[in-house]
């Protein structure tokens, strides 16, 4: 039974699930969209969540525990200095989903996560 189980395995191990994770969450902070699987965006949006949070409380642990997940102090800078700020006021909600149909090659449904622009 699969009672309150909210992720899927993807065919891949642990690390390489979460590999995956970083790098779409990588691409999303530095071109603040990106275009995959329906089931690996659902996922990649929680942990962009996560560190669009982190970027908000703006501390040290939090951009500790940021550069733990995502790895490029590049990117944390951007995410602390850029993307954060402009969602100061917002409680959540930071990341759009757009399905955008099935894929031509294996039919694969397709989805595009972009970044919610700061005023809507």
């Amino acid at each position: 039974m699969r009672h309150r189980v909210d992720s899927h395995k993807l065919g891949k191990t642990t690390s390489q699930r979460m590999s995956v994770y970083r790098n779409l969450v990588a691409d999303l902070i530095r071109y603040e969209k990106v275009t995959t699987t329906e089931m690996k965006a659902r996922q990649a949006r929680k942990f962009a969540e996560k560190m669009i949070t982190l970027g908000k409380a703006g501390t040290l642990h939090a951009r500790r525990q940021a550069l733990a997940f995502v790895t490029n102090e590049e990117l944390v800078e951007k995410l602390f200095k850029e993307i954060a700020p402009r969602y100061t006021t917002r409680n959540g909600g930071y990341t759009r989903m757009t399905k955008l149909g099935p894929r031509l090659g294996d039919a694969a449904p397709v989805a595009r996560v972009d970044l919610i622009p700061a005023g809507d």
